[in-house]
């Protein structure tokens, strides 16, 4: 599962890792977060990440 980047901050989603603190479950791919999910560390939205290449 690819991991993505927010543009505005720099948060990398890790699908490995999930969000546990927005109950996101480790395991869970970018494309199956709800469409209300947002970063974790500065409130944007699903919309404004990107793919990240390592």
């Amino acid at each position: 599962m690819k991991k993505y980047v927010c543009d505005v901050c720099g948060y990398i989603y890790d699908p490995a890792e999930g969000d546990p603190d927005g109950g996101v479950a480790p395991g869970t791919a970018f494309e199956d977060l709800p469409d209300d999910w947002v970063c974790p560390m500065c409130g944007a939205p699903k919309e404004d990440f990107s793919p990240y290449e390592e």
